[in-house]
């Protein structure tokens, strides 16, 4: 197993290193039909960006994605770099448990549509898709050992007696014609579980199985594709997932199908040069962040209101430059421009900039002057080895309108929950529960600096 953090450490990869090199760049060709985070900026870059390939060494590195990649036997981990640091040996429960603020994160995202339900998570789960591939498993296996779910189809068949409506056209030239008067050529509905959403799930089980190697997850998804023995094997993509919407009685398979387009949107699994089974799940982690901190604010805090990435204003007359804030938030007294940078920032306590760039602060001041906007928040993450929740205040002037003052306060965000991370008590993990400590710190710090 090689452990990543996000352009801190390398690892030697002593084989498969172009190997390793061609899939991911494949992976990138294709990651706009995966990806729920489209990079359009990057879209002329043929070479993939997930990881670092030194020739030189031999040595590989990780970029700004987070996940698992699966090559040849090896699991590469890449995790995020707010956990880095050189001083702390990691095993199993440690990456356990990054893992786990990871599935915590996801859990508040909205363009990532990771499902709502949490369960207990076995402890011997360190990997971290796995660890997906547990939840949506017991749970998909769980809801069709009770239910399954049916839905009417339109079936196109011949039978003896008239049923629906006859195929007036495929009667006459296949049955009138060939003297099989007799039977029809039906369109009718049937009440079916050969659906599209059935045939969704067994591909996604299908899929899944061929890439776990967790002995309770092949039992769990070989039950899943047992009960759907009778449904068509068909491939299926992501988009299809948002397509379906479920009546009321139904309501309860929404989970499995977001599983599906997790899976469906973020990974990629086929045969390599016809040897190698490989598999990639990668998620950008600055998308991720910006998207969590977006969904907790929506979902926790109250009596505020928040839009995510405004695109009505532009810099210029001609609007040919468009600003794109994160958040554009209302509070009781006043509207604020909320603004996330997936950085590290306050580790040097003898840097009056506090480690925030020049480049942040002035798109956050072009936001305020276009926007009309007296007081802008910078988010960034907190990181392991800090001892604080570090803030800073910026007061900058507007020479061009009577030496207004626009307000720049950046504040570190406690998304890390260090009970959690260095527990190793932990036998069964619930997302819920053990993380409601850190939810309700997050809060109230968030809560503080949007009033303040």
């Amino acid at each position: 197993m090689i452990n990543l953090f996000e352009y801190q450490n390398k690892a030697i990869l002593d084989n498969d290193f172009n190997e390793l090199e061609t899939f991911l760049d494949e992976v990138w060709c294709n990651r706009e039909k995966y990806s729920r985070y489209g990079e359009k900026e990057n879209n002329i870059i043929e070479s993939q960006r997930f990881i670092q390939f030194i020739h030189k060494t031999g040595e590989i590195k990780s970029n700004k994605y987070v996940g698992v990649i699966h090559f040849n036997g090896k699991t590469i981990n890449l995790l995020p770099k707010i956990f880095f640091d050189s001083k702390t040996a990691l095993d199993e429960t440690h990456i356990r448990n990054i893992n786990n603020h990871i599935l915590w994160w996801l859990s508040y995202c909205r363009k990532i549509k990771f499902p709502n339900y949490q369960t207990s998570l076995d402890s011997r789960q360190s990997d971290f898709f796995e660890v997906l591939i547990y939840l949506f498993s017991k749970y998909t296996r769980s809801l069709l050992n009770s239910m399954i779910y049916q839905r009417y189809e339109e079936i196109n068949n011949e039978t003896e007696y008239l049923r629906g409506r006859i195929d007036t056209s495929e009667y006459i030239n296949q049955n009138l014609t060939t003297g099989n008067w007799n039977k029809f050529s039906c369109c009718y509905d049937a009440f079916e579980i050969d659906n599209e959403f059935n045939r969704i799930i067994k591909y996604v089980s299908t899929l899944l199985f061929n890439v776990t190697v967790n002995i309770e997850n092949k039992n769990n998804l070989r039950e899943i594709l047992f009960i759907l023995d009778e449904v068509t094997d068909q491939p299926a993509k992501a988009e299809q997932c948002n397509r379906l919407i479920f009546n009321p009685m139904f309501s309860i398979f929404e989970t499995v199908r977001d599983y599906c387009y997790l899976f469906l949107s973020n990974s990629i699994s086929f045969n390599f040069k016809n040897e190698l089974k490989l598999f990639a799940f990668l998620l950008p982690m600055e998308y991720l962040f910006e998207d969590f901190i977006f969904g907790f604010i929506h979902k926790e805090i109250k009596d505020v209101k928040a839009t995510p990435q405004t695109t009505s204003v532009f810099l210029d007359k001609e609007q040919r430059f468009q600003l794109k804030p994160d958040l554009l938030v209302e509070t009781k007294s006043e509207r604020l421009i909320v603004d996330t940078k997936y950085k590290v920032i306050f580790r040097d306590d003898n840097d009056e900039k506090k480690g925030i760039s020049e480049s942040d602060l002035y798109q956050l001041i072009v936001y305020a002057i276009r926007f009309g906007i007296g007081k802008v928040i910078l988010f960034y993450p907190q990181v392991i080895n800090s001892s604080t929740d570090g803030k800073a205040e910026f007061i900058i002037e507007d020479m061009l309108a009577s030496s207004t003052e626009i307000k720049v306060i950046a504040h570190q965000l406690p998304i890390i929950d260090k009970n959690v991370l260095f527990n190793r008590e932990l036998s069964n993990f619930n997302l819920i529960e053990n993380f409601n400590n850190a939810r309700i710190i997050l809060k109230r710090r968030i809560e503080e600096a949007l009033n303040a």
